[in-house]
């Protein structure tokens, strides 16, 4: 193989489209923008979601839901699922690692929701009232 014998695959290489050459090339007069109207002139066109003056569909249509951001840092616990756990302490980084609770996670909650018979120790982890009564009564704390 020389230098010179080098050209490119076939297919790869094709001539640029030049519009606006004369009748012959098939892309002259109107250069392939058909006749009149807003797309068919220099500059003219318009922002996404435009509708001509028309009210826009993303303006019409009622505004709904909203998610709080806090909702992906914050999650709660149960009491049954703190049962099901084998630990005796129990931290926000204990229940990343069984997986009960995602890893962006920053705060996390036990909510009264089930049945405590266990003793179980709460570090860096809330309560709400009636979760902290049950954990107390079962021999448990919440620091």
């Amino acid at each position: 193989m020389e230098l010179n014998t080098i050209k490119p695959a076939d297919g790869s290489k094709h001539a640029k489209r030049r519009v606006g050459r004369g009748i012959g090339s098939g892309l002259g007069k109107t250069a392939g923008r058909g006749h009149k109207g807003q797309k068919s002139r220099a500059g003219g066109y318009h922002k996404v979601g435009f509708e001509g003056g028309q009210m826009p569909m993303h303006r019409r249509l009622p505004k709904r839901g909203f998610k709080s951001a806090l909702l992906k840092y914050n999650a709660e616990i149960t009491l049954s699922e703190l049962q099901a756990l084998d630990l005796a302490e129990v931290d926000v980084l204990a229940l990343k690692q069984v997986g009960l609770v995602a890893q962006i996670v920053k705060n996390v909650k036990v909510i009264k929701s089930g049945e405590l018979s266990k003793k179980v120790v709460l570090k860096g982890v809330g309560a709400t009232a009636g979760a902290k009564a049950a954990i107390e009564a079962a021999g448990g704390q919440v620091a």
